[in-house]
């Protein structure tokens, strides 16, 4: 799996044209039948890195998943990321900005989310819909009441370069305090999404997954798929790169996931602390106590 990994690995500073990606891979590296034991395999390596991440607690994780609608963002954290202990676990996902998070700069909901020290957080759409769904829907700008932005027609690349900066510091920042980004985008194809979307139309157990904006954003793929390039290739940076997962065949994302995941959070070099000198003493004590214990 590494050399498919190598292959999903967006490499900072490189142009990224989404129709070069594949959604799905003619020859996988594993096949279906095998997706059980090794989805398992690497949901449990997970759950034993997150042990040391949590009792070393120097470093946090934070995993970043973007993909279009219906592209499998939930079903991915909960097949890949739910056998983590919950209490060192928060995801967030981000919807349409409240009015008191209006009245403050666009990163402020997403620094409230963080994790903390020990901890692994996950963005469910994230800071990145701050340069996508404003790209394709500038509307949203004037509703930030962003000094200079007050007109769409004032609303231009230059503002999202801007952005694209700002991420690219503020995920810096991040990174040399102690926090892992490990950042995902879930690319499915527009006949994948039709496929699903029909799903959640005609079968009555999937209604309540049915949107009828996401019917309206379909409309606007080919505007997504220009932001999403513009944003893989500005944001993918040597302390917080992109991968780009082929995702129509849902069980092959969540394997490649798993496996992205572990290969991040492997480079963190984690151990459980090192004993106290005193350890030894006090467990031989301890030990004496309870087994002359009455």
């Amino acid at each position: 799996m590494l050399k498919q990994i190598e292959k999903m690995f967006v490499k900072p500073g490189s142009k990224i044209k989404l129709d070069k990606h594949p959604t799905d891979y003619k020859k996988k590296p594993v096949n279906k039948e095998e997706e059980k034991t090794l989805l398992e395999e690497g949901v449990n390596n997970i759950v034993k890195i997150q042990e040391m991440l949590y009792s070393h607690n120097k470093y946090s994780v934070l995993i970043v998943i973007q993909a279009m609608d219906a592209a499998g963002k939930d079903s991915l954290v909960k097949h890949v990321l739910s056998g983590l202990n919950p209490t060192g676990v928060k995801v967030t996902p981000f919807g349409t900005p409240t009015k008191t998070e209006l009245e403050h700069d666009y990163l402020w909901r997403h620094n409230k989310a963080l994790p903390g020290r020990g901890e692994i957080g996950i963005f469910v759409r994230s800071h990145y819909e701050n340069v996508l769904v404003t790209r394709v829907h500038p509307e949203y700008i004037i509703g930030e009441n962003i000094p200079g932005y007050d007109k769409i027609d004032k609303v231009n690349k230059a503002l999202y370069k801007t952005r694209f900066r700002q991420i690219n510091d503020w995920e810096r920042y991040l990174s040399e305090n102690g926090t892992k980004i490990i950042k995902i985008f879930l690319h499915s194809g527009k006949d994948e999404q039709k496929k699903q979307l029909m799903e959640r139309i005609e079968d009555p157990a999937k209604h309540w997954k049915f949107n009828y904006a996401d019917i309206e954003e379909r409309q606007l793929w080919d505007k997504y798929m220009e932001a999403y390039e513009d944003l893989l290739t500005n944001t993918s940076t040597e302390f917080a790169p992109w991968y780009i997962v082929p995702a129509d065949d849902r069980w092959f994302a969540r394997i490649s996931a798993s496996r992205i995941i572990q290969h991040e959070m492997d480079k963190l070099h984690l151990h459980y602390p090192l004993p106290d000198a005193k350890l030894d003493e006090q467990l031989a004590k301890a030990k004496a106590i309870l087994l002359n214990e009455k």
